[in-house]
């Protein structure tokens, strides 16, 4: 069974993956917002996240990451 290009959806063909083009189409709009909202908007786009090493099978201390992609 072979999908035809009309069924593909255009970021699937732009090879995108969809969370891609979302974090993509979720940029665009925050850089159009007007102050105070650019602000806000900017906020709301940092990721936090907690990575931790494993050594022999035990879980080290988890350590607090933040990145603004």
């Amino acid at each position: 069974m072979s999908a035809t290009t009309a069924a593909v959806p255009f970021w699937r063909a732009a090879g995108m993956t969809y969370v891609g083009y979302s974090r993509l189409c979720a940029s665009m709009v925050r850089s159009c917002l007007k102050e105070p909202y650019k602000s806000e908007a900017a906020e709301v786009e940092k990721v936090h996240y907690s990575r931790s090493k494993w050594s022999d099978g035990k879980q080290a201390k988890p350590t607090i990451c933040e990145d603004d992609k």
